[in-house]
């Protein structure tokens, strides 16, 4: 089968350029002046919602996308704030909201992302909900190349 007779399906790898934005019309991120987005379809490489919007899609095709919280990055979990001292932090961090910053889980010794949702006096509260988390997403995207991917992508479940 010819790349250009392919439809998006699992198994495939997909190329796609892509501009998402949230519902006050904020551009988030894009890819449309770079490299398109490369992923095998099915895996679970990209958020649920635009996943399965891509089925049945050829090359060349466009689409806007909308996805739901809970089909994105998910609703936001009031128990994925913690609060820590602020003497945890160096002196000479300079915190600010919004601030990202990883951090070494002290069980499993993980490098976890949070945000720095709130700095109060002695205290910082931190968010460690994907900064996307409640938000309606908008995807405006186009599928720039479809192909089979290789045994060795399949086996690793990643593009090489």
């Amino acid at each position: 089968m010819t790349p250009d007779a392919l439809k998006v399906a699992d198994d495939l790898v997909v190329s796609m350029h892509y501009t998402l934005t949230l519902d006050d019309g904020e551009v988030v991120d894009s890819s449309v002046k770079g490299d398109p987005l490369q992923f095998l379809q099915g895996f679970g490489q990209i958020i649920p919602g635009l996943e399965k919007e891509l089925y049945g899609m050829a090359i060349g095709d466009n689409k806007k996308v909308v996805v739901a919280a809970v089909d994105g990055y998910g609703e936001i979990d009031p128990d994925a704030f913690q609060v820590v001292p602020r003497s945890i932090f160096p002196e000479e961090l300079d915190l600010e909201e919004g601030m990202g910053l990883r951090m070494r889980d002290q069980a499993s010794g993980q490098l976890i992302e949070t945000y720095v949702a709130e700095i109060r006096a002695d205290e910082v509260l931190l968010d460690f909900n994907h900064p996307l988390a409640g938000e309606v997403l908008t995807f405006d995207i186009e599928i720039t190349g479809l192909r089979a991917a290789s045994d060795e992508e399949l086996a690793h479940g990643h593009v090489h």
